[in-house]
């Protein structure tokens, strides 16, 4: 893509608005817009990183048998009072149509997905049933200081699984666990993540986040100095011991919780009657898991924890391009017009290679405006062609996330460039 096609701009001052790292680089490297506290519109830049964070969960979620669907964000009253929700979940938006009819913005599935698959599901042959969607959640948050990290309207990966027993509950529990994990690790968020125990909330007792630790987060969580598991705050008096090793020895870390899972029960198959049958003939209630992961929440963790005091470090697997491309001008004409006619061709074969390339061929920018936003923006690998280089047939190239440069001959630039 052209840089000159970019409607968004860099900003060199961040928004006075806001106090969360997280948002103060997007906005200023042009990723996201703020409409107002905890709702922001995702820029084509801001864009391209959410889809490839959600390609990444749609890949994970196949492996463990997911189904994608899609629910309405539009909640009839009806279903929230089946489950005594109307009145007591304090975030629910409320609103009411001309007819009088009143809903709730879908802040949660739990309402929906289960007399959705109570059409489907009638005996332990439909069972285990795994079900999820990337959808717009709407919450009535008090606090929204932490820009992507706590918002009032926000993209959510909710899987909901249901099953004919808590034995094979736990059986898929187990491999969500580690489906998050594989997720994390493909952003570069596993090795600053840990499985916590917390309050399961309205959910469930308890329940499993996952937190990455960053001095950013909200959270206060205790991790076991012997075995890396870890206990919310909100809860650690409930425990002495840590309850996978028993070992006392605990230290105190501030958190961002990227992802949670519950084991529902009976919770909510229970008030719409949703029942099976089984082997024998008898009818019995289906048991349910929930296990959800914020797609946007994940990109603004992935700023705290990657970048430098110039700007983002994306890491590859998310970037909004894998290269950024940057012609450097000269005062002299011919050598100006080489340096273009040369960097047309890179960009034009790195195309061709299926190397994903963001080409800065704005003519009215200085070499350190070029590099200034270069740092900000934080794609992988910046290639420079310049006057200097060219006299030598070559690129520069500088990886993001290091200080030594290297030359690159432009011939070998594809083969340099196999990711």
């Amino acid at each position: 893509m052209r840089q000159t096609r970019l409607f968004s701009k860099t900003i060199r001052e961040a928004p006075k608005d806001e106090k969360c790292l997280n948002a103060q680089l997007l906005i200023r490297a042009g990723f996201i817009d703020k409409l107002a506290a905890g709702i922001y519109t995702f820029l084509p830049l801001g864009l391209r990183v959410l889809k490839k964070i959600e390609k990444i969960i749609n890949e994970e979620m196949a492996a463990v048998g997911g189904e994608r669907i899609l629910m309405p964000g539009l909640i009839p009253k009806k279903n929230w009072e089946q489950t005594k929700r109307w009145k007591t979940f304090k975030e629910l938006y409320k609103i009411k149509g001309e007819s009088g009819q009143e809903y709730g913005l879908g802040s949660t599935h739990e309402e929906v997905v289960v007399p959705l698959l109570q059409k489907y599901v009638s005996s332990y042959k439909d069972l285990p049933c795994y079900v999820y969607q990337i959808q717009t959640k709407y919450r009535d948050e008090i606090r929204t200081k932490s820009g992507l990290l706590r918002d009032r309207e926000f993209g959510m990966k909710d899987l909901y699984s249901f099953h004919k027993d808590e034995k094979d509950l736990d059986s898929y529990y187990e491999k969500i666990k580690k489906s998050y994990f594989k997720i994390l690790k493909r952003i570069d968020l596993e090795n600053k993540t840990y499985l916590t125990l917390a309050s399961g909330g309205t959910f469930s007792k308890y329940s499993h986040e996952f937190q990455t630790i960053t001095p950013a987060g909200e959270d206060i969580i205790y991790i076991c100095e012997n075995c890396n598991f870890a206990i919310n705050k909100e809860i650690k008096g409930e425990y002495s011991k840590c309850p996978e090793c028993r070992g006392k020895k605990f230290r105190q870390e501030k958190a961002i919780e990227v992802g949670n899972i519950f084991k529902l029960g009976t919770k909510y198959t229970k008030p719409f009657n949703f029942e099976f049958t089984d082997k024998d003939g008898s009818k019995k209630l289906v048991v349910m898991g929930c296990y959800g992961i914020g797609p946007a929440r994940l990109m603004g963790t992935i700023i705290e924890i990657h970048h430098d005091e110039k700007g983002i470090i994306w890491p590859l697997s998310v970037a909004p391009f894998n290269v950024h491309l940057l012609p450097l001008g000269s005062k002299e004409e011919k050598i100006k017009e080489n340096i273009r006619k040369t960097s047309e061709k890179i960009y034009r074969d790195l195309q061709k290679a299926k190397i994903e390339v963001l080409y800065d061929d704005r003519e009215d920018k200085t070499p350190g405006e070029k590099f200034a936003d270069a740092d900000l923006l934080g794609i992988p690998i910046r290639i420079v062609v310049s006057e200097k280089t060219l006299q030598k047939n070559c690129v520069e190239i500088k990886k993001r996330n290091e200080k030594k440069i290297k030359l690159i001959k432009i011939k070998h630039l594809p083969q340099f460039l196999n990711f």
